[in-house]
């Protein structure tokens, strides 16, 4: 299946991250040949991680932080080469806004530096921030504990160790947060289309609609976003579940706790209903998109759906760059 690859700042440091989801901003995989779906994708911390030991610790306190909160930092090396044991994380500025909770959506700008000689690799600083997603199923554990719970304008640094006696350390600061799902005013239903229902996390729930699917595409707002609309090129982050039309869920973002990079949107490596659907459509909606197989699958079969399908998908747009 064919996977985005993320589009940010720091691309370069996260790239090399076997933690790269974390501050990369769901990155995905390497291209294929099928570039007709949205798919999974893997979690940063599906696999068990080395724990931080006191040395790891004391190393990365030792990390120099010169420069104020709200712009970029310099950040110096005790000494190079720079390593730690394990991923390691230590918060270096309580921060004083918003707190944030599982499941919100950070802008975060970050400076990342190589340990092996001190030189810096990537700063957001001289573009904008990235949008990360708050998840403590996703992130990698000692991110995820000082993250949820924290505040805006919490600085923070963070080491990767990226091999034998090498580590990548990144200071990064919380500049803003936004929920992780559409917000804004609700539409009211639509005759003939299926009828959602929202868990209390905005995750979706998908009651059929009876009679036969529509034959042309739908994309239908169910929540009105205040945000700009989506145009073609760029990166869309959402939410999603995918259905049958007969209600059968195959697929869901909400399940992995993590969103979907549509990356290019108009001619994104997903199915054409996507890439028609979205544009246009404003940041913090929900979108119904119900795709005729000519928009889908057409006649292929692919795991959990049946050739000529008709898909229903509800799309949080939670974030545009």
């Amino acid at each position: 299946m064919r996977r985005p690859t993320t589009r940010t700042a720091l691309r370069a440091a996260a790239a090399a991250l076997a933690l790269s989801l974390t501050l990369a901003a769901c990155a995905g995989d390497e291209p294929s040949d099928d570039a007709t779906t949205p798919t999974a994708q893997d979690s940063a911390a599906a696999t068990a991680e080395p724990t931080a030991s006191a040395e790891d610790i004391a190393a990365l306190e030792s990390v120099a932080v010169e420069g104020a909160a709200g712009a970029e930092p310099k950040v110096v090396l005790p000494s190079t080469p720079f390593s730690l044991s394990a991923p390691t994380a230590f918060v270096l500025e309580e921060g004083t806004g918003e707190t944030v909770a599982d499941g919100d959506l950070i802008d975060l700008h970050s400076v990342w530096v190589n340990g092996t000689d001190g030189t810096t690799q990537q700063s957001t600083w001289a573009s904008a921030p990235e949008q990360l997603v708050v998840s403590e199923a996703s992130l990698a554990p000692v991110l995820a504990d000082i993250l949820v719970d924290g505040k805006v304008g919490m600085r923070f640094v963070f080491g990767q160790p990226m091999g034998e006696d090498v580590t990548t350390v990144a200071v990064a600061e919380i500049v803003a947060k936004r929920p992780g799902r559409a917000t804004g005013t609700a539409v009211a239903p639509v005759d003939g289309l299926p009828t959602v229902t929202l868990a209390e996390n905005g995750a979706p729930a998908l009651e059929p609609a009876e009679g036969d699917a529509p034959t042309t595409l739908v994309a239908q707002p169910l929540i009105e976003g205040e945000g700009p609309e989506i145009a073609a090129g760029q990166t869309a982050l959402v939410h999603y579940t995918g259905w049958l039309w007969d209600g059968t869920q195959f697929d869901s973002s909400w399940e992995r706790s993590m969103p979907f990079p549509v990356e290019n949107v108009g001619q994104a490596g997903v199915i054409a209903g996507w890439n028609e659907g979205l544009v246009g459509q404003k940041v913090g909606s929900q979108v119904m998109l119900v795709v005729p197989p000519d928009k889908g699958y057409g006649d292929e079969e692919k795991e959990g759906i049946p050739p000529g399908s008709t898909l229903v998908f509800v799309v949080d747009i939670i974030a545009a760059s």
